[in-house]
This record gives structure tokens, sequence and C-alpha cells, in this order.
């Protein structure tokens, strides 16, 4: 059976843009400029602090996993921070270019990280930042800085496949950060309702059958719940009614639908659930603001040949 996470992650096709080694030593501060896009940093050793605007100051440590889903401005410093801060604009500095050192220029650094940002060839990255907190500190996490350390070895040393490994490492990687936020620290949305078994039943049913024509009774009785226990729950862990949550998740499927493959428009309608074009075709307008056709054609991507 389809996993809800597994549909989200294969739906935004990530991969990463860039990664850097960044390295401190001594007293330093850096302020990052908002990038907006989502990002990611892996502590690889000593540690550091990390100020992200809206947020409570964190300490890194060794091992900890930071995803910043909207990536608003932050600043990274040594605990006794250098009085003024080097300003670094992520939108015109590049990325990619080798380790980036502050503070102290020689010696064995005292602070080692691999930061890096994410692309995303399909979906709107605003799925992931609709699924997640603003700022997802995951400390110590053995499995995480595996697959991080992987992704610097490949853009240090690229070999052949390295882009096929990249897109794969970094899916991996949003698996784990997500599955990190489930247990309670994730704002309403998917992600708290998965941590809620009963719900996770009814959600992963509509995941892997979207296009059933689901009623709120039916979901109810999957997950074990009376239908106005079900509603009442499933609105307040997920932020929306069972069938809003619906709709959105099918007109994300129609949108990859019709920008990968380019499908009939009927077809798009048959596979998110429409029992005619015309419905579909409304519903769609309305919740995407373009009709399928209009949608197509301003959207292009790869498609399957």
């Amino acid at each position: 059976m389809s996993d809800p996470l597994t549909e989200v992650v294969r739906l935004l096709q990530p991969h990463a843009v860039f990664a850097n080694l960044i390295s401190g030593k001594g007293d330093y501060a850096v302020r990052y400029a908002e990038y907006g896009q989502p990002s990611f940093c892996i502590m690889l050793e000593g540690s550091c602090r990390l100020a992200v605007d809206g947020h409570e100051e964190v300490t890194l440590g060794a091992g900890d996993f930071v995803l910043l889903p909207a990536t608003p401005a932050f600043t990274i410093s040594s605990f006794t921070p250098a009085p003024l801060p080097v300003h670094i604009d992520p939108k015109v500095v590049p990325g990619g270019d080798g380790e980036r050192r502050y503070g102290m220029p020689g010696g064995e650094p005292e602070m080692l990280s691999l930061g890096g940002a994410f692309l995303f060839d399909r979906a709107d990255p605003q799925l992931l930042v609709s699924l997640l907190p603003g700022l997802v500190h995951v400390r110590a996490s053995t499995r995480l800085a595996r697959l991080v350390q992987m992704v610097g070895e490949e853009y240090l040393d690229p070999r052949p496949g390295h882009e096929f490994m990249l897109s794969r490492l970094v899916g991996m990687m949003l698996i784990e950060a997500m599955r990190s936020t489930t247990a309670g620290s994730a704002p309403p949305g998917l992600l708290r309702g998965l941590g809620d078994e009963r719900l996770a039943v009814a959600l992963t049913q509509m995941h892997a059958h979207a296009s059933r024509r689901w009623t709120v009774g039916q979901l109810a009785e999957t997950a074990a719940l009376s239908r106005s226990a079900f509603f009442d729950r499933f609105t307040r862990a997920v932020g929306v009614a069972p069938m809003e949550y619906l709709l959105a998740w099918r007109m994300e499927l129609a949108k990859d639908l019709l920008r990968r493959e380019g499908l009939p428009v009927a077809e798009v309608a048959e596979r998110v659930g429409y029992a005619s074009t015309s419905a579909f075709s409304t519903a769609f307008s309305r919740h995407v603001g373009q009709s399928p056709r209009q949608y197509m054609r301003t959207n292009p991507a790869d498609r399957a040949p």
C-alpha cells in the first residue's frame, strides 16, 4: 500500500542544489540573509549556536541535523560571537565551491558542518512548508549523519551516477526529517495526522486510493471512529476537514499528471476520483486558479516519453 510520506517525496522529486563544508575556529558570527527555499545543515564536529529569525536560539552539536523548510534569515556563531558578523546573501554567493572558513583561518577547526539547499523538480516547495515546522532540529541522528555525509562525499568526489545518488539521498534525508516530527512537534498537517495511529490509517487509505469516491463515513470506518469523532479529530490534527484535505491531495496529483505526463484532462479526472471531466475542471480551476489545460500550457515539465 502507498505510504503518504513516500508519495509526498515522490511528488516533490527533491535533489540538492549545493552543499558546502563550513568550518569555524575562535570567535565568529555569520549572518545569512533570507533564502526562501528549503535548506539543511548537519553538524559533523564540534558545536555552535544557531539563531533563526522567529525561533528560539538552539545549540548544535556533532550529529545534529537542521532543516529549514523556508529558510528565513539566520545567524551561525561561536559561543562568544565576533562583534561584527560576516553578512552573506545565499542568493548571491554561489554554493558548492568547497570549504568556507569562519573565524581564525589557520589550525584545526573547532566546528565543522555541511550546509546545503534543496530544489524540487515537480511540486511547489510550499507543500513541504505546509508539512513541517519552520525549524526542524534533530539531535544526534546517526542515520541522518550518515546520509548527509554521503551527500558531501558525492559533491566532493562526483562519480558516474552521482546525480541519481544525490536525488535519492536527499529524498531519504527529507523522510528522516519528517519522521522525526510526527510524534508531536509538527504543526497541524499531514505529519501530525500520521502521528495519530487512528488517523494514520485513514490518511494512508486516502493517499493510496485517491481515485476512490470517499465519504467521511467511510474514512471514519477505516479509522475505527464514529463519523463525528473522526471529523473533529482529523480537523484538529491535520488543520483542515477530511474532504478538504482529500481535495488538496487530489489537486497535487492532478498537477503532477498534467505537467509530467501531459495526460488528457478526462484521464486525469478519472485518476483523481472525478466522475466527469467538467466536475474535475471546475474543481481544479477553483483550487489552482487556472483550468487544467491552461495549467498544462503554463507549467511545462519533463514528461515521460
